[in-house]
């Protein structure tokens, strides 16, 4: 297997054991370019987005909007 789908598969087992759902774990991973720093930084706020009642497309567009900046995200989420 090549190297990168090897670190692709433990970069997703970690974000797995850290209780985030598969599909959502691909997704992110896929949205930054195979980084787990990015990913896991878009999941958990995703997640404590989610957590205060805002809509997960929403939540979305305005991570990606903002490059997963919690405060600017937050801004903009709470205006729409």
């Amino acid at each position: 297997l090549p190297l990168q789908f090897l670190s692709y598969l433990g970069a997703c087992d970690r974000l797995l054991k850290q209780g985030y759902e598969e599909g959502q774990v691909e997704e992110a991973m896929e949205m930054f370019q195979y980084s787990e720093k990015k990913a896991a930084e878009f999941l958990h706020l995703l997640a404590q987005f989610n957590d205060m009642g805002f809509q997960q497309n929403e939540i979305k567009e305005v991570l990606l909007l903002c490059e997963n900046q919690r405060e600017r995200a937050l801004e903009e989420l709470v205006m729409k």
